[in-house]
């Protein structure tokens, strides 16, 4: 799959995603165990990320790097995990 027809595919499902969410009303609600789920995904998307790169995949690489960086992203604005700024 070519890199322009990834970024269609990610984009569509993305914007389906969020046309179509609902957002809760229950306050959120983490407890550790969800969080280190959230952590082992985004681990796994990492050495996904590596594989695909040794397998010449760039494409597939960059959107698990990507997904991995989301949910640490996500991670941080909801307060769940810091990240020590490097001086």
């Amino acid at each position: 799959m070519s890199i322009d027809a990834l970024v269609d595919k990610y984009i569509a499902s993305t914007e389906k995603a969020l046309k179509d969410m609902e957002q809760t009303k229950d306050i959120l609600k983490l407890d550790e165990k969800a969080i280190n789920e959230i952590v082992a995904y985004a681990k796994a998307y990492l050495e996904d990320a590596k594989y695909y790169k040794d397998q010449k995949e760039l494409e597939t690489s960059l959107t698990s790097i990507a997904y991995c960086e989301g949910l640490i992203d996500a991670l941080k604005l909801i307060g769940a995990i810091k990240i020590p700024t490097t001086p």
